[in-house]
């Protein structure tokens, strides 16, 4: 429905919002998106495919902790980082403040300093907060490759070096693809960070020319631009995929065992501070910026306006979670029951909300139900005189609809995964002891699912909770989730207040990212 509003929205506009988009705001902003994409996927790939080949092929000191601690800028929204550089690298922050005392320098005249508002800014934070999409695909196909083809590489006189950029390189393309389309995805779907930091790309546009310049038909057809970018995307993703697949002939327990050699104290220093560099930018950074500010503000943690947008979020957040677990349980389990050609393509038909960048679900979203309610609401004024206002797109049901919508297929992929580790013959053996369909259901593949369905609610739960971009298009009026309050705070230049509730959400992305951590390492130790 979202899709099919956009296209109707863009279709019914005049030719002259499109010629003007067209003409002033698409080269400009198309530009600063490919450019963007571009020097981010550049980066990604520079941290996290060199860092998982460190930590799975060497040991070094720290090497442990730093393979999981590689993860944690993951529980960084990319607004957050925004405005925790923009402190951090301001004048008057810590970094400028160590460089006038080492230098003796008195004022900005005296020394050149980047300014981290502009692309090269934009670039840092989105690098920063989402190399570990590349870390964890190629980490895993790495460790899945073992050592056979490496060890194969090595006898033929090929040195470590060469064996990583002729051998396991192009193993892991596969994996490579996908990590980086997640990272163009979410570069795309992101608002916040881009605002704040001056850098016009699409998906601000498609804001700023709905909000800002009244034309609704004129973000539609940004919208669909920006849409076609995502089919861009998964379809350059499949292309990139195509024919590579490996298989290992080990056993999973040779796989996972894998003899690191001990690098020496100079290359292990090396690979320590280089594995370290992306952490302490895309985590220990924002951290200490906005827990400090926090700290400094304990009294806010009681603050009304705080938890009233902490009561909206855990609302908004469980509802979209519940839907979200009910909507992926259906279609699992009829994937499973079924295997037909119409639950197949149900499947991958519900899992495409995620490749929609937040701005664009939320036009998708609230013009349909706005529609709605205001046809509801004349029918019911003229019929029984009862005014039902705006029922849908007026409250914070818009938003649970475009999490709900958005996050499904983590619900789904959470949840079908579970259902993969229970044996079909259990299906069958409650059938042969009498049980029905809903009694085998019920009584046995719900207990056993347990574990996954509560992940799955508690990943779409936390993704919901740091959700921006469809959230400031959708609330109601003095509606305010700790995103937005957030968001709000920081365009008054106001980030020291915007710390208590940045720091809640930072804590809680930390759960999921420590799930992942812990299935790491378990699927190490396996």
């Amino acid at each position: 429905m979202p899709i099919g509003a956009i296209l109707w929205i863009a279709l019914s506009g005049d030719g002259g919002s499109w010629q003007h988009i067209i003409s002033n705001v698409m080269p400009r902003a198309t530009g600063r998106t490919l450019e963007l994409l571009f020097y981010t996927c550049l980066t990604t790939a520079l941290f996290g495919i060199t860092t998982a080949w460190l930590v799975v092929s060497f040991d070094f000191p720290l090497r442990r902790f730093l393979s999981v601690a590689l993860v944690l800028p993951l529980a960084i929204p990319s607004y957050l980082a925004a405005y925790a550089f923009g402190e951090f690298f301001d004048f008057t922050g810590p970094l400028q403040t160590l460089v006038r005392q080492i230098f003796g320098y008195q004022s900005m005249r005296d020394y050149w300093f980047p300014d981290v508002r502009s692309l090269g800014g934009a670039v840092l934070v989105m690098s920063a907060v989402l190399y570990p999409y590349v870390y964890l695909a190629c980490r895993s196909m790495f460790l899945m490759q073992g050592r056979a083809a490496a060890d194969v590489a090595r006898t033929l006189g090929a040195g470590p070096l060469r064996v990583f950029l002729e051998v396991q390189v192009p193993m892991a393309r596969p994996a490579i693809a996908v990590g980086l389309t997640l990272v163009m995805m979410e570069t795309l779907n992101d608002i916040g960070a881009v605002e704040y930091l001056g850098v016009n790309t699409l998906t601000f546009s498609i804001y700023d020319t709905w909000l800002n310049r009244g034309s609704l038909a004129g973000a539609a057809q940004l919208a669909c631009v920006l849409l076609v970018f995502v089919v861009g995307l998964l379809t350059l993703e499949r292309w990139a995929r195509r024919r590579q697949r490996f298989a290992s002939h080990k056993t999973t327990a040779a796989v996972h065992d894998i003899v690191r050699p001990r690098l020496g104290t100079a290359r292990g220093l090396l690979a320590t501070i280089f594995c370290a560099m992306p952490v302490i930018v895309g985590f220990a950074i924002p951290v200490f910026v906005l827990g400090d500010f926090a700290i400094r503000r304990l009294d806010h943690f009681t603050e009304p306006r705080l938890l009233k947008a902490l009561e909206h979020s855990i609302v908004v957040s469980s509802s979209a979670a519940m839907l979200a677990v009910v909507l992926a349980f259906v279609l699992a389990y009829a994937a499973r029951a079924s295997r037909s050609p119409a639950t197949k393509a149900a499947g991958r038909l519900a899992s495409l909300g995620y490749g929609v960048p937040g701005t664009v679900l939320g036009i998708g979203v609230l013009i349909p139900l706005a529609t709605f309610d205001n046809a509801l609401d004349a029918f019911l004024r003229a019929n029984l005189g009862i005014s039902t206002g705006l029922l849908l797109s007026g409250t914070g049901f818009a938003i649970v609809y475009a999490a709900t919508a958005r996050f499904l297929t983590m619900a789904e992929g959470t949840i079908d995964a579970g259902f993969q580790k229970l044996s079909p013959h259990l299906d069958m053996a409650a059938r042969t002891l009498g049980r029905s369909t809903g009694q085998a259901l019920t009584s046995v593949l719900l207990p056993n699912l347990r574990p996954a369905v509560l992940t799955a609610a508690l990943l779409v739960f936390i993704e919901t909770l740091k959700e921006l971009s469809a959230t400031i298009l959708l609330r109601p009026f003095n509606f305010n989730t700790l995103a937005t309050l957030v968001y709000e705070d920081a365009s008054r230049a106001q980030v020291e207040d915007a710390s208590v509730a940045a720091l809640i959400i930072i804590l809680a992305g930390l759960v999921p990212v420590l799930l992942v951590s812990r299935t790491l390492d378990e699927r190490r130790r396996s």
